[in-house]
């Protein structure tokens, strides 16, 4: 990037975005902050895809499992109950295995979008991860309900509406898997730029 202007991020329409009819909405709330689609495409992706979007490493997955006992642990509950194991290694390849199902369900929105601080814009605009921490005004907030205390229970994925890149280098890495390395990025100018 050499114009802090042109800072590119990758954004995905996750299924129950999809499926509420949200996509032309998400896309609006990016195009009134002055931020720009630079690439779009609807596609179903493959298992491979997906699986290859997430992190393998055996830290983060048990992360998502020390996340979930965390959620149990605050609304004091037993994961004992639901899952038979207190072991964040062994629930959180579980996890990992609900947000695979979760984005294989349906097409999926994927795009690139430029502006002054991309990155940082878009997870402002999109909200917290967890829909029920998001402030109205959010699309999260505005428009998601979903608790990871009830995906948890129900052994799904939080339905979250959207996935955005949390780093410029996280987004540089998740435009090439999405896109390729020869990503076709429009350039034009909007009115007033």
């Amino acid at each position: 990037m050499s114009n802090p202007k042109e800072e590119i991020t990758f954004v995905m329409v996750k299924p129950d975005g999809v499926k509420k009819g949200l996509i032309g909405e998400i896309i609006r709330r990016f195009e009134q902050r002055d931020l720009k689609v630079v690439a779009i495409e609807m596609f179903q992706p493959t298992r491979d895809q997906i699986d290859n979007h997430y992190p393998k490493e055996e830290a983060w997955i048990t992360r998502l499992g020390t996340k979930t006992l965390s959620t149990y642990e605050k609304y004091k509950q037993d994961p004992l109950a639901d899952y038979g194991t207190a072991d964040p290694a062994v629930i959180g390849p579980w996890v990992r295995e609900w947000l695979v199902d979760y984005m294989m369900s349906a097409p999926l929105v994927r795009m690139i979008i430029q502006g002054v601080h991309a990155v940082d814009m878009v997870r402002k605009i999109v909200g917290p991860t967890l829909p029920n921490l998001a402030e109205m005004g959010t699309i999260r907030g505005d428009y998601s309900v979903d608790s990871p205390l009830v995906a948890n229970k129900e052994k799904r994925a939080v339905m979250n509406l959207v996935h955005a890149s949390e780093t410029p280098e996280e987004a540089l890495h998740e435009i090439e898997h999405w896109f390729g390395k020869d990503a076709k990025i429009y350039e034009y100018k909007r009115f007033g730029e």
